[in-house]
């Protein structure tokens, strides 16, 4: 890891259909080799299949609730201290919570075998928006893990 700066934050744009930066975050978290087109029809194919399963909701209101009940609110990193190796309870920075919560969802959809990726990323994004499925449950997990090492939090720094 360099010590020689630190990484500046960049802005990510908005993206041109919803004019909406998460929409952005979503199509990169999604996008491998380069392949933003792709992303984007996943994406917004993902979309479409919200609005014919929840005529009633707006897709961007679904993802935003989605994405914020999989934020993990806290977390637990390994601190070492004295030869022995701590998992300590931290707080996590908003950034990283939404980060999270995107890549939890992408792989739950990317793991559903047999169904195209834009509905699979559809059905695990209106659980989510349900608040179940397996990124709430990831989620519950990393909760369940910080508070069962909460005796170790005076180890932060």
């Amino acid at each position: 890891m360099s010590r020689r700066r630190r990484a500046v934050a960049r802005t990510v744009s908005e993206d041109p259909k919803f004019k909406s930066a998460l929409v952005t975050r979503l199509v990169n978290t999604i996008m491998s080799g380069g392949k933003k087109c792709t992303a984007e029809r996943i994406v917004y194919g993902a979309f479409d299949q919200i609005v014919v399963k929840n005529q009633t909701a707006n897709p961007l209101e679904v993802l935003q609730r989605a994405v914020d009940n999989a934020k993990p609110r806290i977390e637990t990193k390994p601190r070492r201290m004295g030869g022995a190796t701590y998992q300590v309870p931290l707080e996590v920075p908003a950034e990283r919570q939404a980060s999270l919560a995107l890549r939890w969802i992408v792989n739950f959809a990317d793991a559903r075998k047999g169904v195209p990726m834009s509905q699979a990323l559809a059905s695990e994004i209106l659980e989510a928006y349900q608040g179940q499925g397996n990124a709430i449950r990831k989620r519950d997990e990393v909760h369940k893990m910080a508070q069962a090492n909460k005796a170790f939090a005076h180890f932060r720094w």
